[in-house]
């Protein structure tokens, strides 16, 4: 019988050797185009990957971005931990945009649900105003969602951050299109055709280090709507809320008020490659409550300026 590895041509990349030559490739044309990128950076396995990746594109010189992160203040602390330690150990210039400090001065307000994911959207354009940041790097990913699916790898931002399908550009053939006027920028994904299965394979691979949230652990946790949710000052238990202690882990983390845990006994990351080559739910589908606001949610926020 012949197998996949013979059916390769002599010399041909592997599927992560090509996603990852793609991402390298992707790092270094933003770096030859635009005058002051910025990758976000929240501590979160999409964007471990990315700066990875982004490391490796420029090794053995440091970076040429600086990391860019919003914090919503209801974060998981494991995942700040990470992301303070990251930044002091491979030297790097970290911004931090608080939507705390927006809702202090007036320019935002709670949300009756106390989710504060919505809410970042104000405080990242300012950052990007603010620093005059022309190329915005994410980890987003196609897979992950419909209205992710839509976008293409330097994605154009207008004057007020929106996004509007309509103005996508062809990319043929990996010719990326950086042009913008003043006031606009790009955002890059160098991500867009990994899915998460490839993500969990390449941490493997490379052996990256992960925050422990990201396996197996016994934590407080209530249910609601279906999704097992971390009490915090956000607002959660309510009452008839009851909290349990189960053994969960996280698929995806952002904002603690709308990230669900799944339950889960798996430790490793070969565990962990396990379940999610089973799974048939992505990850944001099955653990992220913002997303689930309305049908269209995400879109409905990527045209407001969200990531």
């Amino acid at each position: 019988m012949t197998t996949a590895v013979e059916l390769s041509a002599p010399g041909a990349l592997s599927h992560l050797d090509a996603l990852e030559a793609e991402a390298v490739h992707i790092f270094r044309e933003v770096a030859g185009e635009f005058e002051r990128p910025v990758i976000l950076f929240s501590g979160g396995k999409d964007s471990i990957v990315m700066l990875h990746l982004a490391r490796k594109a420029f090794w053995p010189a440091q970076i040429p971005f600086a990391l860019l992160h919003v914090d919503t203040g209801h974060n998981f602390p494991e995942v700040i931990e990470y992301r303070d330690r990251t930044v002091a150990e491979h030297g790097l210039r970290l911004y931090v945009g608080h939507v705390q400090e927006f809702i202090d001065s007036g320019r935002l307000q709670e949300r009756p649900d106390g989710t504060r994911n919505p809410l970042q959207t104000v405080p990242l354009l300012d950052a990007i105003e603010k620093n005059r940041f022309d190329a915005v790097f994410g980890g987003g990913r196609r897979d992950e969602e419909k209205a992710r699916a839509k976008e293409r790898v330097f994605s154009l931002r207008d004057e007020f951050g929106q996004w509007d399908p309509r103005r996508q550009r062809p990319e043929l053939w990996n010719l990326y299109n950086g042009r913008h006027r003043v006031g606009e920028h790009v955002r890059v994904f160098p991500l867009s055709n990994w899915t998460e299965l490839d993500v969990w394979q390449y941490i493997e691979r490379e052996e990256i280090p992960l925050p422990e949230i990201y396996f197996s652990h016994e934590r407080d946790v209530f249910l609601r709507n279906g999704m097992w949710l971390a009490p915090g000052d956000w607002g959660g238990p309510k009452e008839g809320e009851a909290l349990e202690r189960r053994v969960v882990r996280y698929r995806t983390v952002g904002d603690m008020s709308c990230t669900g845990a799944v339950e889960s006994p798996a430790t490793t990351v070969a565990e962990v490659i396990a379940e999610i080559a089973v799974s048939r739910l992505t990850e944001r589908g099955a653990t992220r409550a913002d997303d689930k606001l309305s049908e269209a949610a995400m879109e409905d926020r990527k045209r407001e300026g969200y990531f």
